[in-house]
């Protein structure tokens, strides 16, 4: 299915095939940015399947955009400005990292990096809960926890739109209710999204061509964030926090074996 982009077909001339697929991430990605965040690490795949991997960045962006203002929109009263105000700079020094290090290490050898990174942060989040705020709340932790986690979100977004599982473990150690979590992780992203579209356009990755199929990919993205709406409006607290810890790892497991 990669040959599609590659044969120079336009994105509506797309097979059943490939357009099912388009359909399958943008409802995965509405529920993502409305119900459980990091569970877009699957639509990724998925356009990774339908499409060669530099262009299906840029093809995934703008549907990301779309449910990320979605998501905004309805948990718009739900976010903690402090705690992104706190970490912009350093989300800026790690993408500029990150655009460097593009040019020096494989891509294979900085997807590895995030993925066992974001592995290492989950393992140490759950030794915070274990042995609770004497852990990390006054201590060694506190201190670079931000500048820390920051860099690295910033860095991981740059080299991989991988910083999904970096956030997910900063808004978990900030015992955020789930809908507030998911309002301040909305914007976070939103924002993020935003400053890479210049980047995108430049490269080529995103064209009027492109825009158009995201065009189709509308009705399934307001899909899957209603139905996302719905289901952490029903999920128990602790469950949710299962869910992100588990799609976390997830998604850093396929940094490193895919």
């Amino acid at each position: 299915m990669n040959e599609t982009a590659r044969s120079g077909r336009g994105f509506l001339q797309l097979d059943g095939l490939e357009l099912l697929i388009g359909v399958a991430a943008g409802l995965m990605i509405g529920f993502s940015k409305t119900g459980i965040p990091s569970s877009g690490i699957f639509a990724v795949t998925l356009m990774a399947m339908a499409f060669p991997a530099k262009d299906s960045v840029g093809i995934i962006l703008p549907m990301l955009i779309f449910g990320d203002i979605i998501a905004v929109a309805y948990y718009r009263r739900k976010v903690v400005w402090k705690y992104l105000i706190v970490l912009i700079p350093w989300v800026l020094v790690g993408v500029v990292a990150g655009y460097f290090f593009l040019d020096i290490v494989s891509d294979h050898t900085l997807k590895l990096t995030i993925g066992w990174l974001v592995l290492a942060l989950i393992a140490l989040h759950l030794i915070r809960e274990r042995f609770g705020d004497k852990f990390s709340g006054q201590g060694w932790l506190a201190s670079w926890f931000n500048p820390f986690l920051g860099g690295t979100a910033g860095f991981a977004t740059m080299i991989g739109n991988a910083a999904g599982g970096v956030m997910s473990i900063y808004l978990l150690a900030k015992k955020l209710p789930k809908e507030v979590f998911v309002g301040t992780g909305a914007w976070f992203f939103f924002l993020v999204n935003l400053l890479k579209v210049p980047f995108s356009v430049q490269l080529g990755i995103i064209t009027w061509d492109s825009l158009l199929f995201n065009s189709l990919m509308i009705v399934p993205i307001v899909v899957g964030a209603w139905v996302g709406i719905r289901v952490l409006a029903k999920l128990p607290e602790r469950w949710f926090q299962y869910c992100v810890l588990g799609l976390s790892a997830a998604g850093s497991l396929r940094l490193i074996f895919f």
